[in-house]
C-alpha cells in the first residue's frame, strides 16, 4: 500500500530512535523497499490472471452454444452478472452515477464492449471458427486500439506500432488462409472482426468518458443494459430457448461469474491504476492460450500454416506494445 510504504522510507526522527529497544536500527534500505517489491509482483499478477480468465471464455462459449443460440447465451449470462453487480452495489452503498449522461454514457459503453464485442465473437464461434482463430482476431485489440486512438483521438503511433499491425494483420491472414473458406467461414471471419470493432470501440470510450466509474455499480448498469439488449435479439432471433444441460448451465456460471464479472473487474481496475500496458504487453498471448486451450479441451486442430501465423500475430503485438511503452 502507498502510504505505508512512503511511511517507512528514509530514516526515523531523532526523537523516534529513543522509543526503539535498545541495539535496534532504523530499517535498511532494501528492507523498506519490499512492500515496492510486494506491489510489483501484484502488479504483474493482476494481468497474467487476466489473460487465463479472458482465454477461458472462449472455450465455456464453445461448450454452451451447442445447446443455446449466441444471444440466448449471452442473455443468460450478462443476466447473471447483472444480477450479482448490482446486489453488490445496493448491499455496499455504492455511489451510483449522479446525471443522466453518465448512463447513457454507461450504456453506450455496454453496448459496444459487451453487446457488439460477443455478439460478433459467439456468433463466429457457433457458425464453425475456432476458438484460438477468434481469439486471434480479439487478440488484434492493442493494434486495433492504436489504430482507433490515432484516428479518433488523434494519437500518434509510432514506426514499432505500425510495423507490428502490419505484422498482425499478415498473421491473421496466414492463420485464415490455412483453412479452407467457404461463405460460411467468411460470415465467421466477418463476425470476429465485428467483435473486434465493438471491443476496441467500447474501450477507447470507456477509457474517455467512464474511466472514473465506480466499478461495483457502473459494471452492474453495463450488464443490465446489455442483458435486455441481447434478451430483445434472442427473443427475435432464437425463439426456441435453450436446452437446460449441465454443459450450459456449468459454461454459463463461468462465463457470467468468472469472465463477466472477474476479468472485466480486473480489466477496469488495471486501466484506472494505469496498467492498461500491462494488459497490452500481455493481450498477445490469448490467442496462444486459447488455441492450447482448445486443442486440449475441445480437439481443435492448427495446422502449420495457423501456427506461424500465431507465432507471426505474437511477436507483431509484442512489437507495438513495447514500443508503446517505451515511448
Amino acid at each position: 500500500m502507498p502510504s505505508s510504504t512512503h511511511a517507512i522510507r528514509g530514516p526515523l526522527p531523532s526523537g523516534l530512535h529513543r522509543l526503539a529497544p535498545a541495539g535496534r536500527r532504523t530499517l535498511p534500505a532494501s528492507a523498506a523497499r519490499r512492500p515496492d517489491g510486494l506491489g510489483a509482483l501484484v502488479a504483474l499478477s493482476l494481468p497474467a490472471l487476466f489473460i487465463l480468465l479472458w482465454s477461458t471464455g472462449y472455450v465455456a462459449g464453445k461448450l454452451a452454444l451447442p445447446h443455446a443460440g449466441p444471444f440466448t447465451l449471452l442473455a443468460l449470462r450478462f443476466g447473471l452478472a447483472a444480477v450479482v453487480l448490482l446486489t453488490v452495489s445496493i448491499a455496499t452503498g455504492a455511489p451510483w452515477p449522479r446525471t443522466a449522461r453518465a448512463w447513457v454514457h454507461l450504456g453506450v459503453v455496454g453496448l459496444l464492449m459487451q453487446v457488439l464485442h460477443f455478439s460478433g465473437v459467439y456468433c463466429a464461434i457457433a457458425w464453425g471458427l475456432p476458438t484460438g482463430v477468434a481469439a486471434l482476431l480479439i487478440g488484434m485489440m492493442p493494434l486495433a486500439t492504436a489504430m482507433g486512438a490515432h484516428l479518433w483521438l488523434a494519437e500518434r503511433m509510432s514506426a514499432g506500432q505500425w510495423l507490428g499491425m502490419l505484422g498482425g494483420a499478415a498473421g491473421v491472414a496466414l492463420v485464415i488462409a490455412d483453412r479452407p473458406l467457404g461463405g460460411g467461414a467468411w460470415m465467421a471471419c466477418g463476425a470476429g472482426l465485428l467483435g473486434l470493432a465493438g471491443l476496441v470501440a467500447g474501450t477507447l470510450y470507456q477509457k474517455r468518458f467512464c474511466a472514473g466509474m465506480d466499478l461495483r455499480t457502473g459494471s452492474g448498469i453495463q450488464m443490465a443494459v446489455s442483458a435486455l439488449a441481447v434478451t430483445a435479439l434472442a427473443l427475435w432471433r432464437e425463439p426456441g430457448g435453450p436446452d437446460w444441460s449441465a454443459e450450459l448451465i456449468g459454461s454459463t456460471l463461468w462465463l457470467g461469474l468468472v469472465n463477466s464479472i472477474g476479468a472485466f473487474s480486473l480489466m477496469f481496475v488495471m486501466i484506472r491504476r494505469g496498467q492498461a500496458g500491462a494488459v497490452a504487453r500481455l493481450f498477445y498471448l490469448i490467442p496462444g492460450v486459447s488455441a492450447l486451450m482448445g486443442m486440449a479441451l475441445l480437439g481443435e486442430h492448427l495446422g502449420a500454416l495457423a501456427l506461424a501465423g500465431f507465432v507471426m500475430s505474437a511477436a507483431a503485438v509484442g512489437l507495438a506494445s513495447m514500443s508503446r511503452a517505451g515511448r
